[in-house]
């Protein structure tokens, strides 16, 4: 079972910022290339009119990595079955995914500014304060497809719900959420016309035949789960059919998709750290699919950052069960306290917190709350972030937590 398939986290990150309507201005870094002059200019690349479903992919080149590729998928999920309560003890790495998918749109939030303002409502600027809300709504709506995953499949309703929220109360917001876009599109530097583009998608009276050969191909059997899942990926972001968040929306389809056709029993696979590493590489390979019919170049890339991140993700998911574990008794010995274990999960849903919330939504008594609070930092577990001041409560971070998810000691 070699073809048990695995669906991708790819399915978002062709779709840069929109800065108003005609155009989309790519990140500096996308490659400038292109194969076509007209005039002595580069002509934009457009959109690979009846080639989707891809017709030429080479299997024999993709053999040597999907049984790889399928293989540390399964091993993932076979840790997860073993992490208890997976969504809480992992929600760390689903908000660095989140960070991470959004700063290749270009946000500049870092981790620990998401998780500090989750905790005190406080951010350094208004527009910080944007960036926050896109990472924290691109969380959001992963949560919110996941559920609607118990009573519809994956389809093109359920991604038009999953922009809605995406979209839900930030930049952007006014460009029609959960609905396809109506105007032509393009995507090159800023205020460019459609001559200087660098992609042009397909126009607007097409979106919704081409999201309904999509969701065909979706529903459709394939060879192997995986390569059906980069197609699917580098379709979608061609095609760009909102009018702004198609990247993030693309990249989580690949958690959905594992969880639709039962990769995984939970949406915790986590791409984005794979193409933010060498983001100029990602957008070229889309790119070379409608510019060099290149499905098979861009199903290697896609099956090879499968592999880096399913192993990522073991070895982060592995590190933080070992914590729990070695926290669990370490911190029923100290404590002494019937709450202990109750509060232990509550810090690692929530690494970094005001000290008065523990109480509060924990539902462990206030005075037994502080005194485990007390006692767990003095022993080094947790550091002060922000001193008490007035009415202001101390805010708190679990610094073991948090470098294991930023994979780096940053705490």
């Amino acid at each position: 079972m070699w073809l048990a398939g695995r669906v991708a986290q790819l399915a978002r990150a062709f779709a840069l910022h929109a800065k108003g309507p005609g155009f989309e201005s790519p990140p500096a870094y996308w490659d400038t290339r292109s194969d076509s002059v007209l005039g002595g200019k580069l002509a934009p690349v457009r959109y690979h009119t009846d080639r989707f479903p891809p017709r030429a992919i080479d299997y024999q080149r993709l053999v040597r990595l999907i049984g790889p590729a399928n293989a540390a998928v399964a091993r993932f999920e076979g840790l997860l079955h073993a992490v208890p309560n997976a969504q809480v003890l992992l929600t760390p790495l689903s908000t660095q995914e989140a960070v991470l998918s959004s700063k290749i749109e270009g946000t500049q939030a870092t981790f620990g500014e998401v998780l500090e303002f989750e905790a005190s409502a406080e951010a350094a600027s208004e527009e910080k304060l944007g960036d926050i809300r896109e990472v924290l709504q691109y969380r959001a709506a992963l949560r919110e497809s996941v559920t609607n995953l118990g009573t519809m499949p994956l389809s093109q309703r359920l991604i038009r719900q999953a922009h809605g929220v995406l979209m839900q109360g930030v930049r952007g917001q006014n460009k029609t959420p959960g609905e396809y876009r109506r105007i032509p599109n393009w995507i090159g530097p800023k205020g460019c016309d459609l001559d200087g583009a660098r992609f042009v998608p397909p126009p607007a009276n097409e979106i919704l035949e081409r999201m309904s050969m999509w969701e065909r191909y979706l529903h459709g059997e394939e060879p192997d789960l995986l390569v059906q899942l980069a197609v699917l990926h580098v379709e979608f972001e061609a095609i760009h059919p909102f009018l702004d968040g198609n990247g993030r929306l693309g990249r989580l389809l690949v958690p959905l998709f594992m969880v639709d056709k039962g990769l995984l029993s939970a949406p915790q696979f986590y791409i984005s750290a794979y193409f933010e590493k060498d983001p100029g590489r990602y957008y070229d390979r889309l790119l070379a699919v409608s510019r060099d019919d290149d499905w098979t170049g861009w199903c290697e890339y896609f099956l090879g950052a499968i592999i880096a991140q399913a192993k990522d993700n073991e070895s982060k998911a592995r590190a933080i069960l070992d914590l729990y574990r070695a926290k669990k008794d370490w911190i029923t010995d100290l404590t002494r306290s019937q709450f202990a274990v109750r509060a232990l999960d509550w810090f690692f849903e929530k690494p970094v917190f005001r000290a008065s919330d523990l109480a509060k939504s924990s539902k462990i008594p206030t005075p037994t709350a502080k005194r485990i609070i007390r006692e767990v930092r003095d022993a080094g577990m947790l550091v002060e972030l922000r001193a008490a001041s007035g009415r202001r409560p101390a805010i708190l971070a679990f610094p073991e937590l948090l470098n294991i998810a930023e994979g780096r000691s940053v705490f």
